[in-house]
């Protein structure tokens, strides 16, 4: 583990950001008091150490894979500490703790907020929040190792570490070159998305934020009352469609922009597909039978879309809320917690567990209650075409353990510092699977400003561990990712040569 080559990589990304905040604040400039100063003054700090990080330790050579594990990690993590001055500059939080909750809040995608009142935040600064969801959603690394290759640098290793879990199909063999497809298609998704909301009536300000939003799975918006604050059928119809959009693998979009639609023989996609569906329909039928909506053609329709709305929301973590779901019956509100644990689909920018794992332990459950009828039988588990082999069933095995188990813990201790066990759970199984909004005090109408600073730094580890997909994060805690390898060979010690 050479932290030479850690500090010149995070320097690099941060150099990133810098022109992320120089942009931002260009935006903030043509709106009077809307914090510009403050984010030039933000990019300006972190363009400066950045570049120095970066120049003082440049290297040649090869990352090994511990080397990307540590660097994504602790990316992250940089890019929340220099994500917070926007924040701290401007006063709109005086806290550090706050300051850098929020930034990790944008950068992983979970779109909780600190803000009490986000109507009476400078547009710069709303601006900035949206910026680091769009940013985090596709996945800074992902924009770093199109440029890294040709600055001598392979950068295998972090999109390896960026994207762990069951590998989304390869778009093409070099690294480059999908790197720079998937942000050709994010880009060009975004940009639909602003226009179908400006067609909608949606002010230009409100469209880029809300599009930046969506297509990263985040959450934040400029209206205290998330998309319920826009009371157009049209814009929350249009939110719903690229919020699925949005949880579904990138690989099977640019296929489609390819002239190749492949979404109907993707087995996770079918079962993504009927899940929300499947999710929503319910949503809709238990809140008319228990009178929360008229029973009218309106109110049928309005009934259809909030469920469609926030089974899309929570399934694919984006965390909008087009109605407060905690005035809802509990079924309801059941049925919205176990999607919580769901995620969007393997490839895609949202959190959670991840479709495919889940479809796969159905499976392997099925498989095992088949075994004890048929004890001498030979029963495969099989995605689509493909069977599951025992290492991989295994690995999704352990991640789904550890996932319940990071989301009780992470209950557990939320629960010290004064949260009851209901407003705990929600918050620890909300940043986990970075979906934002949870239950009791930090429902689809609350925020998390008045959690206690020593809550909120669990709370973003949650939300760090589970944008990496725990594994990623863990690994640095084991004694042997920071010994040293003396053998060749080893393969947890090989460089992977990215291709050009």
């Amino acid at each position: 583990m050479s932290v030479r080559h850690l500090v010149n990589i995070i320097g690099l990304l941060l150099v990133f950001v810098s022109i992320a905040m120089a942009a931002t604040a260009l935006g903030a400039s043509f709106y009077e008091g809307g914090a510009a100063s403050a984010l030039f003054a933000s990019a300006g700090i972190t363009l400066l150490l950045g570049f120095i990080a970066y120049r003082a330790t440049k290297f040649e050579g090869e990352l090994t894979a511990r080397e990307g594990y540590a660097i994504v990690t602790f990316a992250w993590v940089a890019m929340a500490v220099f994500g917070a001055l926007p924040f701290l500059i401007s006063g709109t939080l005086d806290g550090i703790t706050p300051a850098i909750f929020e930034a990790m809040s944008g950068f992983t995608t979970t779109g909780a907020t600190v803000f009490t009142d986000i109507e009476a935040l400078p547009e710069g600064i709303l601006l900035w929040r949206s910026v680091t969801h769009w940013l985090g959603g596709m996945g800074i690394i992902v924009l770093a190792i199109a440029i890294l290759p040709y600055v001598g640098v392979g950068g295998m290793q972090l999109f390896r570490a960026e994207v762990p879990g069951p590998t989304p199909e390869r778009l093409r063999p070099r690294i480059t070159q999908t790197a720079k497809l998937l942000w050709g298609v994010y880009v060009g998704l975004t940009g639909v998305q602003i226009a179908l909301y400006l067609f909608g009536g949606m002010s230009l300000f409100d469209a880029v934020n809300h599009a930046f939003a969506t297509l990263a799975t985040g959450g934040f918006s400029t209206k205290n009352a998330s998309i319920a604050g826009f009371d157009s059928a049209y814009i929350h119809y249009v939110t719903i469609v690229f919020m699925y959009i949005a949880g579904v693998n990138f690989a099977l979009h640019f296929s489609a922009a390819a002239g190749r639609l492949e979404y109907f023989k993707n087995e996770e996609w079918r079962f993504f597909t009927f899940v929300i569906v499947g999710a929503g329909l319910f949503l809709m039928v238990s809140n008319l039978m228990a009178g929360s909506y008229e029973f009218t053609l309106a109110g049928v329709e309005h009934a259809f879309r909030d469920g469609l709305f926030q089974s899309v929301a929570i399934t694919t973590t984006t965390g909008f809320v087009s109605a407060d779901f905690e005035m809802w019956v509990p079924a309801a509100q059941g049925l919205l917690v176990t999607l919580m644990f769901v995620g969007g689909m393997a490839g895609s920018t949202g959190g959670g567990i991840k479709a495919v794992r889940v479809l796969v332990l159905l499976r392997h459950t099925a498989s095992e209650i088949r075994k004890h009828l048929h004890p001498r039988a030979i029963l495969l588990v099989r995605v689509g075409k493909h069977t599951v082999g025992e290492g991989v069933l295994l690995n999704i095995l352990g991640f789904v353990s550890l996932y319940v188990i990071l989301v009780l813990f992470g209950g557990l201790l939320l629960t010290f510092f004064g949260m009851d066990i209901l407003t705990a759970v929600g918050a620890s199984a909300a940043s986990v699977g970075n979906i934002g909004p949870g239950l009791g005090a930090v429902g689809a109408t609350d925020n998390y400003g008045w959690i206690s600073d020593p809550g909120l730094v669990v709370i973003i580890f949650l939300m760090l561990v589970g944008r990496l997909e725990i594994y990623t994060v863990l690994l640095l805690f084991h004694p042997d990712t920071w010994k040293r390898q003396h053998a060749q060979g080893r393969g947890d010690a090989r460089t992977v040569r990215s291709r050009k």
